[in-house]
């Protein structure tokens, strides 16, 4: 071992040369800049959304501490709520990691502690208990642990094949959460099989005689003629279509040709997450021949991954496709229309970007309606889900020997660095909202 896994336990001192505000403010300069207040003003809402928007505070703090080694891809930024539903290209719907924005190599336990310690912030949210909070962070570490360990005896194949379906976890649903968790997640299993590109057409589109139009809803969701009013809309027009031309040359022959079919019919600039608030976010509605054949698309800035700088020796000559490699990787199943293009000088700016479907059948549990027997159940599944993703790397072998030598040690680590982040993480906060209410940074809701 390069560390023994007790030493994993390590937090940055708060005392230390640390500037998280100054860290956000880094990433603000690069942003959108009328919506920079909007991104402060959800991550000031509580612990847990500051947390969800600090992943770059975390990547700094994690590189400050010792670690294993053991490098792998990661997702980096394996928080709970980066977890969900989804469709699979076979039309099942499975639980799986659904974030890769950060996606990176880097020590295998960073993942580990990003899930872990959301578990804590989440849970003493909810109104739990340190020592409850605790046991939640030591059951996604050992999940992870045992799952990592035992993929070592399964043959390669099996271990990429390895995920979780969504009923598995609704058959799981009625002994596990109390009565209100179980049904606002049988609830959102529901509602998750309808979310497709036709649901997002009825939510986010009128309709007159030329047909479909995205709405405008400022700042949460720009046509495209209204966030750039400096270029005429078949100039807009020409550069979406161009833009999209050179994204299909990214995608699998047979899927490029399916996307062939369809027209682009309009864009719009849409604010997205928590974290992500600011970065160039769109969405695309396309056309098939049919009457009713509507094909949603978002697009998504692709920055520098938040831990380029601390795991030297990893070169990307295009952000959106770091980003499909890590996502096609560790995910048992991807997006048949995941992705990527680079800008050209567009509205003054040049940018990197991965492709997706808006919606396809996209869910998420909710954290805040879950018991503590519920958010313990929900961090064993995470843990579980990172393993497989973390064993279809080639580091799998690596990993699952770092951890049988380690043993419960690995658990008691990481649950104890969970609390003591959950702490820092909570001063931290504080600091931004003292920060808002003397107008050293600016807030906006909305």
């Amino acid at each position: 071992m390069t560390v023994q896994a007790e030493d994993l336990a390590d937090v940055v001192d708060r005392s230390a040369s640390r500037d998280p505000l100054g860290i956000l403010t880094d990433q603000d300069a690069s942003r959108i800049p009328e919506l920079v207040p909007v991104r402060h003003d959800r991550m000031s809402a509580n612990p847990f959304t500051f947390y969800r928007g600090a992943a770059a505070v975390m990547a700094s703090d994690l590189a400050a501490t010792p670690h294993s080694g053991v490098i792998t891809q990661l997702c980096g930024d394996a928080h709970l709520s980066n977890f969900g539903m989804f469709n699979s290209p076979e039309r099942r719907m499975v639980f799986d990691l659904n974030d890769f924005d950060e996606t990176h190599p880097g020590p295998f336990e960073w993942d580990v502690k990003r899930l872990a310690a959301s578990m804590v912030v989440a849970a003493q949210e909810n109104g739990f208990d340190e020592r409850t909070a605790r046991s939640c962070a030591k059951a996604a570490a050992k999940t992870y642990r045992r799952t990592m360990q035992a993929s070592a005896d399964k043959t390669g194949l099996a271990s990429w094949y390895d995920n979780v379906a969504a009923t598995d976890i609704s058959a799981d649903i009625g002994d596990r959460f109390d009565t209100a968790g179980a049904s606002s997640t049988q609830r959102m299993l529901k509602k998750a099989k309808h979310r497709d590109s036709a649901q997002a057409l009825s939510k986010l589109c009128y309709f007159d005689l030329a047909g479909a139009h995205i709405k405008s809803d400022p700042p949460l969701l720009v046509p495209a003629e209204e966030a750039i009013p400096s270029m005429s809309r078949n100039d807009l027009h020409e550069r979406f279509t161009d833009g999209f031309e050179r994204y299909a040359q990214t995608l699998p022959d047979h899927v490029a040709t399916l996307f062939g079919r369809y027209s682009l019919i309009e864009a719009a600039r849409k604010v997205v997450g928590v974290g992500s608030v600011g970065t160039r976010c769109w969405i695309a509605l396309f056309s098939g021949p049919g009457t009713a054949d509507p094909l949603f698309l978002q697009f998504n800035e692709a920055k520098q991954s938040v831990l380029a700088e601390y795991v030297p020796g990893y070169a990307y000559d295009q952000e959106g496709r770091r980003v499909v490699f890590g996502q096609q990787l560790l995910q048992a199943s991807s997006d048949i229309f995941l992705g990527w293009v680079s800008t050209r000088s567009f509205a003054g700016v040049s940018a990197d970007f991965y492709v997706r479907q808006l919606r396809d059948g996209k869910g998420s549990v909710v954290t805040e309606a879950l018991s503590p027997k519920g958010m313990k159940y929900y961090g064993r599944l995470c843990g579980e889900v990172l393993a497989q993703a973390h064993a279809r790397t080639a580091a799998r072998n690596e990993i699952a020997g770092y951890l049988a030598e380690a043993g419960k040690a690995f658990d008691q680590a990481i649950a104890d660095f969970s609390l003591e982040y959950s702490r820092l993480n909570a001063a931290d906060h504080v600091e931004m909202v003292e920060a808002i209410e003397r107008g050293a940074m600016s807030a906006a809701s909305l």
